[in-house]
């Protein structure tokens, strides 16, 4: 049994995820049915997990379609033993849809929403970039979106990539005596 946000998760709690993952507008008396559980179940369920932090119902819509012309990644180094403090405060950030702490070459990733240029140079100039702790970022604008999904993690692990032809044998190994 996992655990997500301090509480326990079953095989129901699972199925009930991926249902609302699929169509976060479903009513909870279909996946109740599907489920053969009462409703009230599937209810308080789901109002638990959204209590504990398991679970956001939310829309999602693609930024670049909705008038928001600068959408980016940001990389950020910052100061040694500061990212959970710049990750706080950029939390806090109404451009900032995606804050996460990492290994390798940036100790901190934002996704950041911006209208404009001129709305995205002054969230980095005046405000990113004055908070303490931030040593210097990287920008990576996005073009075109591809992808846009949040489904992961309890539903079918689809296995088409494990099912791509392989390289031949021994490719790219050195195979020098």
């Amino acid at each position: 049994m996992s655990t997500l946000g301090g509480s326990p998760l079953d095989d129901t709690d699972r199925q009930i995820i991926a249902a609302l993952q699929a169509d976060g507008r479903r009513p909870y008396s279909q996946i109740a049915e599907e489920l053969d559980i009462p409703a009230s179940s599937v209810r308080y369920r789901v109002q638990r997990m959204e209590e504990n932090g398991t679970l956001q119902i939310v829309g999602i819509a693609n930024p670049l379609t909705i008038g928001f012309d600068r959408f980016a990644m940001v990389g950020i180094r910052v100061a040694p033993g500061t990212a959970p403090e710049v990750c706080r405060r950029l939390r806090e950030l109404p451009e900032t849809s995606y804050v996460i702490m990492t290994a390798g070459n940036y100790d901190v990733m934002a996704e950041v929403i911006c209208r404009d240029t001129d709305h995205f140079t002054d969230l980095m100039n005046r405000r990113l970039h004055l908070i303490d702790g931030i040593v210097s970022t990287d920008s990576f604008f996005v073009l075109e979106v591809h992808k846009l999904a949040y489904g992961w993690g309890v539903g079918e692990v689809d296995t088409s990539l494990l099912d791509a032809p392989q390289p031949p044998l021994g490719a790219g190994l050195d195979q020098r005596p």
